[in-house]
Formats: structure tokens, sequence, C-alpha cells
């Protein structure tokens, strides 16, 4: 009996995808088709899978070709998986021609021609195509990132750039239209990415849906909880997507953190510490609203592993802050402590003061420890009172957590329904601006010296 042995991710299964798996079960009497999880995907760089692996798996099955289908989950597995199921022949499209050359040594290769004018990334493009135009204060945007990220999201385009501030577009290095007004901006898209400082967030969001856009916008959505409520109620009424923009949501290693968490193994979590930190200087003068306080950049980051982990019914909240002597309203260091009834987390935050950026979450089993800098991280460790039970942890992080972001917001606008609540549900994001509402309020604020 001759084995065949092909793999793919089969998202959206279409008639080119039928084809190859009927000429590649034509070279032999037996076809084992390994289908990518999602994992592997990610690993690969190929994040913009719509259908989840069992039901890829499901669609790979209904066409009756696959005599029996495995998982593909890891590099090398296809040497393991020939030699253990005893391949006599690997069969690939001819997109990849010279690619899998090196598993001659194993069994024959052969490229299949593939089917012309289909493929599952045209079909997402030219079903998805969303034009999303990116606005805020020029130091803030993002430009290259965002712009750049766009271009690994099939169906995303951005339509153009608004800053309040002059650009220079070769300074910020991206091909797109400069808009000198926001309105603008507005009618050339379907939806808006904002950067804005957090004082104008909530008018900027709110004229967004107003327009009828789908927003992502910069965490805090707006510094006060009802504020943030009333504008998730508009982009209900106006059916449209409002999600908050924390990229470290959606990197791969902070969910696999997550889920280690939730799983138990570390035991019940009693503490959470994060640090976020730069000696980005403050500036000298001008309007209050144009500065950024340690809160402003960093809090929401911060605040996101103690919101997740432990929830967000804490029962108190401390703020002990220094203030610039000259400029009192800006906060160069602040360091947040939550009480909650059974835990506790602290959090410092500095604009001007540098601290070691890491993450540490403590349980009664053990402790997971994530280097600096945690909120860009593809790398943590497990550690236990025996180290020998010590476990690493790597994940790919590519476009520091914004390509899933994008890719997360376009499904959704495409679905017409946020997809997001696994990284960051409505009530997480709630009381983030519940929290830093409380601090601007002054309550339960300790101010040191500077």
């Amino acid at each position: 009996m001759i084995k065949v042995i092909t793999y793919g991710t089969y998202d959206m299964l279409h008639y080119g995808h039928i084809r190859l798996l009927e000429r590649a079960k034509k070279l032999g009497d037996y076809l084992i088709v390994g289908v990518t999880s999602s994992d592997y995907d990610k690993y690969r760089g190929k994040i913009n899978v719509e259908q989840p692996l069992l039901e890829r798996i499901n669609a790979v099955r209904d066409t009756g070709i696959a005599d029996e289908i495995i998982v593909e989950e890891y590099e090398g597995q296809k040497i393991d998986d020939i030699i253990s199921y005893g391949v006599d022949i690997f069969a690939i499209g001819s997109d990849w021609k010279g690619k899998f050359d090196y598993l001659n040594e194993y069994c024959k290769v052969v490229y299949l021609d593939r089917t012309e004018g289909i493929s599952s990334s045209e079909i997402r493009t030219k079903e998805n195509k969303i034009r999303i135009g990116i606005a805020g204060d020029a130091e803030q945007v993002e430009f290259m990132k965002y712009c750049t990220e766009c271009g690994y999201v099939n169906g995303a385009e951005v339509a153009g750039i608004y800053s309040e501030k002059k650009v220079n577009p070769i300074v910020a290095n991206v091909e797109t239209t400069f808009f000198d007004d926001y309105d603008a901006l507005l009618d050339t898209c379907d939806a808006v990415y904002l950067a804005p400082h957090p004082f104008k967030r909530y008018e900027m969001v709110r004229r967004a849906l107003l327009k009828g856009k789908h927003v992502l916008c910069k965490s805090p959505i707006a510094l006060d909880g009802e504020q943030c409520r009333e504008l998730f109620e508009l982009a209900d009424e106006k059916e449209l997507i409002l999600m908050e923009a924390i990229k470290t949501a959606y990197s791969t290693a902070y969910n696999r953190l997550r889920l280690l968490v939730k799983s138990g193994k570390i035991g019940k979590v009693m503490s959470i510490n994060a640090t976020c930190t730069s000696l980005a200087e403050g500036k000298e003068s001008g309007d209050f609203r144009h500065h950024w306080n340690a809160i402003d950049s960093w809090g929401t980051i911060a605040m996101l592993p103690v919101f997740q982990m432990l929830g967000t019914e804490y029962k108190d909240v401390r703020y002990i802050c220094s203030r610039d002597k000259e400029h009192p309203e800006i906060d160069a260091f602040l360091e947040m402590n939550f009480i909650y009834p059974s835990a506790t987390a602290n959090i410092k935050l500095g604009n001007r003061v540098k601290a070691e950026g890491d993450l540490i979450v403590s349980g009664t089993k053990g402790y997971i420890y994530v280097p600096a800098p945690w909120w860009k991280t593809d790398y943590f460790e497990v550690r236990y009172e025996d180290p020998s039970q010590n476990a690493r942890y790597f994940y790919q992080l590519d476009g520091e957590g914004i390509r899933f972001e994008l890719v997360q917001f376009v499904r959704s606008v495409r679905e017409g329904r946020p997809l997001s609540d696994a990284n960051l549900d409505r009530k997480t994001t709630e009381c983030i601006s519940e929290t830093i509402s409380n601090y601007y309020k002054g309550n339960h604020v300790i101010q040191l010296d500077w």
C-alpha cells in the first residue's frame, strides 16, 4: 500500500483545496491529511485564519477524500509523521516548490499544481476589505507600526492619517494620505484606530460612532466609567464595533500565561506585581491636556493582568504618586495598591522613573515570572519550590500583538459582533476607565514629594 501525506490550513475550504486533495489521493492508496493548528499557524506568521481548528478538520473530513486526518502542531513534525506513519509520498501545492526538497531523504516529494485564481487569502480580502483611518497626537500614534501591521491583515487597508500636529510624511515613513481635518478622515474610511490624548478620546470616539464608523481605540477609551458605558451603548445602538486597543491582551505568550493561571498551574493566585516605566521627560510648559501622565501611558497595560486574573471586584485601591513640583498636574511616578477579599496587587508606573519592567504572579503552589518588558514578552517561566519542576515557555510575538489585535478587529467588523471578549471583555474595559477616573478625582490618593 502506498501512503501519501499532505498538509494545509484548509481555512474556508474551497474548490482549489478539494482539487489538490483529489490529486494527492490519486498518487497512492491511502491519504493522510495534516491540518495545521492555530498556534502553529501563528508561529509561522499566518494569523488571518478565520475558522477554528475543529471546523477546519470537519470540513476536510466532509470531503470524504482523506483516509486519516492528523493535526500539525510543531516545526519539524513532517519528518516525524513521515517516519511514524511509514509515508511513501509527500504531496504539497506547487507554490511551495523547492521548500520541502529536504524531505526527499525520507520519501518522495511531489509538488502539485494549484487551481489558478482561487485562494483563501483572496477570498478573505475580497469579502472583508475595510479602510481604516488612524488619528491621534503626532507623538503618540504609532504610524509606522499600525500602517505596517495593516499590511499583514487580509482585508485591512490604511485610508489615511489625521493628527492635530503637523506630520512630515517622510519622517513618518508611511505612504498614505495625511488629513488636516478629523471629519474629512472619517468621511473616507469604514473604521478608525484612535490614539489621541486620553482627555480627547471620549469625544473622538463619540464623533466616529455618530458617523457610523467602527472604532479601535487606544486604552482607556474614556477617563470615566459612565462615559465608557455610554460609548458602548452608542456602539450597540448603531450596530458598530467599539474595541479597546491593548496589544498585550492579544499576544500569544500573555494569553498562554492566563490559561496556565486559570488551570491552577501555580495554585490560587495571592498576589500580582507589575511594573511599567520609562524615562520620557515631561514637557516643561504648555497645555496640561497635551501631557501624558504615568497612568495615561502605562496604567491600562499594568492593570490588565490584575483585572483579568483577580477580577474587577476589588475592595479598595490606593494611589501613591509623586508629582512634578513645577507642574503638579503631571505625575512622574505612581504606585497603585489593590486589595481583594483574598489577594492583593501592586503596580508601579513611571514616565520619569526607571525600574525593572517585569511581571510576577504569585500562587499557593508556585509563581510565574515574566522578564522585562513583560508587555512585549515572548517568554515566561513557571517556578516552584523545587527548581527541577520549573518550566519555560516560548512563543512567537509578531508585531508586538498589534497584528493579532487588528485581525480580531477586522473579523469583528465583518461578522458584526465583538469577538474580543476572550482577550479583553467589556467589564475589564469599564473597570480600567473607572479606576483611572477615581485617580483623577483624587479618591484615595496619597501624594509624595518629588
